[in-house]
């Protein structure tokens, strides 16, 4: 496996937050997904409060907030969907903007971009705050199958790996005069993908090889890290056992 280098999402600090142990903030952000997801949509008072715990929470673990904000752009796809719902949904129609759009559409978009952006936030402030050889600790720890803690490892270690093989393959493509415009530019985009799976294909089975000849057989060492004491525990369910005092107000409410 070679060292584990911090993951781009990761920063460097020394906060209550990243000395959790990573079992802990997992269980913490699970828990705090399905609690946000099983709150009313109606209940807009909630979803204000979750994001001013997620900000208390950004603040405490010294995550700059336009890191953590530039972030939440993976969501895009999300965005557009929801963008799009109110004008293509049935139902009674009202106007925003003096545009005419369907009432059920426009709640189930807020229901859905809110959800999944503090989800999205959630997520960043555990990789922000959890190296990637902590987290393979906190899956050992959660008795994850051993099996998918191996496919998840090489996935975080090689996952760079091929995206800079893709930048160079890039930067040839374009040392070569190649532009990618048009429809024209799609079976040399094709022929790529298919170059880089081959490359992937064949590292994956050098990689193999190696593991081999060097006594792998089948089990990956057992990582050692600080064990996870009650007060760790505690700290790390404060945020969802108050996320879910908020969705019960939303439910009674």
């Amino acid at each position: 496996m070679g060292a584990v280098h911090a993951h781009r999402l990761y920063v460097h600090g020394h906060s209550v937050v990243h000395r959790l142990p990573a079992e802990c903030k997992l269980v913490a952000l699970v828990g705090f997904v399905f609690t946000v997801v099983a709150t009313p949509r109606t209940a807009f008072a909630a979803f204000g409060c979750y994001a001013v715990l997620l900000f208390a929470l950004i603040k405490l673990a010294q995550i700059p907030a336009g890191f953590a904000l530039r972030r939440v752009v993976v969501e895009a796809p999300v965005v557009v969907f929801a963008v799009l719902l109110p004008f293509v949904a049935h139902g009674p129609q009202t106007e925003v903007l003096g545009v005419g759009v369907s009432e059920p559409g426009l709640l189930a978009a807020w229901n859905i971009l809110a959800k999944a952006t503090l989800g999205v936030l959630a997520a960043i402030v555990f990789a922000a705050t959890t190296e990637q050889r902590d987290f393979l600790v906190g899956l050992q720890r959660l008795r994850v199958p051993s099996l998918l803690i191996q496919i998840v490892a090489f996935m975080v270690r090689y996952l760079d790996v091929i995206t800079d093989q893709l930048g160079r393959m890039r930067v040839a493509r374009e040392s070569r005069g190649f532009t990618p415009k048009g429809v024209r530019a799609w079976p040399a985009l094709a022929k790529s993908g298919g170059a880089l799976f081959l490359r992937s294909y064949e590292r994956g089975e050098r990689v193999h090889l190696a593991m081999l000849s060097r006594g792998y057989n089948g089990t990956m060492p057992v990582l050692s890290a600080r064990s996870a004491s009650l007060t760790d525990w505690t700290c790390a369910l404060l945020l969802p056992g108050l996320a879910v005092l908020v969705a019960l107000g939303g439910w009674l409410l």
